[in-house]
């Protein structure tokens, strides 16, 4: 096989097995319902199924977030599994989202140990 052939190959066997990547399925619930959760306005949705520090969230940090990302949830929203690692014993997932607003894409960090979530960023 020639060179340019094989280097073709893996590039495309790779880009196959990146895009049919499908995110862990207790991932993919739990960053559904925080989603839904922040769309809502729905702190005690959000909340719910966190650790003890998670769940120590205020209230008032929530509805912030809530504030400014609500309406650009409302108004559509996709979202798109980026892939997973391992860090300090939890299993963290990376997500974009992109709205239907047109506006800036975030990427949302969601960290899990124990089917708790210990962790949820949207920067």
């Amino acid at each position: 096989m020639k060179p340019t052939v094989l280097v073709c190959t893996v590039i495309v066997g790779a880009l196959a097995i990146l895009h049919g990547a499908e995110p862990p399925p207790a991932s993919l619930t739990a960053s559904n319902k925080l989603l839904a959760a922040i769309s809502a306005g729905d702190y005690a949705a959000f909340v719910a199924d966190g650790d003890a520090a998670f769940q120590s969230l205020k209230r008032e940090q929530f509805e912030s977030v809530a504030a400014q990302l609500g309406p650009r949830f409302k108004s559509g929203y996709d979202v798109t599994y980026l892939g997973d690692m391992h860090q300090k014993g939890y299993e963290v997932t990376l997500w974009r989202l992109r709205f239907a607003d047109g506006g800036d894409d975030f990427l949302a960090t969601l960290s899990l140990k124990a089917g708790k979530v210990g962790g949820y960023w949207i920067k």
